[in-house]
């Protein structure tokens, strides 16, 4: 409960603070390129994402940092759970912006730095909008920033891994960008398990080999998309099974 009561008070309460840095950035944005304004705004939400998992208490490492390229890229995940983007942030040195549900414009302070950070805000009920969506991200993907899409559409909550919606190839093939394959394991460990509960977990994140361009292009969409769910999948199943911190989660809930 401790741990819940830390994480969720760090989450909103740092937000508040943060408001006074983003002003600060927006007023520095004609002066600066695409790439220093992203990752000069990318600062707050990774330093707000660091705290919320040193919060929760868990491990977590992430491999193949050094795959990645110059340039605006499409970084595509399996979706695990809700604490998915803020591990994401605090792990990855590349700024992106992400796809997210409408709702989320509803909440407090948030949606002003998404925004900056060149989120994509998706009405899943309504047709128009996801295709709206979908040229949105790739425009923001032309002018040089990088974005992160779930093609799962949902957490699998520690199950198997769903399958992939489509969209994100036809942003990829009309952008022109690479694709960077993120394989994401152990998030839903964190709260999906633990009837919302917040405990520590171990999270293992690694960044796959970038799918060129170039092979995107030439690929039909249908084996693009089977070729980046593959890798994903495949790095998850290779992982060692986490008796032990299966072990250790018995330990907190009792």
């Amino acid at each position: 409960m401790l741990n819940s009561i830390r994480t969720f008070s760090f989450l909103f309460g740092y937000l508040l603070f943060s408001v006074v840095s983003l002003k600060k950035f927006i007023k520095q944005k004609p002066h600066l390129t695409v790439e220093e304004y992203d990752q000069l705004v990318h600062t707050e939400p990774q330093k707000w994402a660091t705290g919320i998992m040193k919060r929760t208490k868990s491990s977590v490492s992430i491999t193949g940092l050094e795959k990645l390229p110059d340039g605006p890229v499409l970084f595509v995940s399996n979706h695990e759970g809700n604490f998915d983007i803020p591990v994401l942030l605090s792990t990855i040195s590349k700024p992106f912006g992400f796809i997210s549900k409408k709702e989320v414009k509803k909440m407090p302070i948030i949606p002003l730095y998404m925004e900056e950070m060149n989120c994509v805000f998706l009405d899943r009920t309504d047709r128009r909008s996801a295709l709206k969506s979908i040229t949105d991200t790739v425009k923001k993907l032309k002018d040089g920033h990088s974005i992160l899409i779930f093609p799962e559409g949902t957490r699998s909550k520690g199950q198997a891994m769903g399958e992939f919606k489509s969209g994100f190839m036809r942003i990829a093939k009309d952008s022109g960008v690479p694709i960077i394959p993120i394989a994401i394991h152990g998030t839903s460990d964190v709260m999906e398990k633990n009837n919302n509960r917040v405990l520590p977990a171990t999270i293992t994140v690694q960044l796959l080999d970038p799918v060129p361009a170039e092979r995107i292009q030439e690929l039909d969409s249908k084996k693009a998309i089977a070729l980046v769910r593959t890798r994903i999948e495949e790095a998850i199943s290779s992982l060692p099974k986490k008796k032990a911190v299966i072990e250790d989660r018995f330990k907190y809930v009792q």
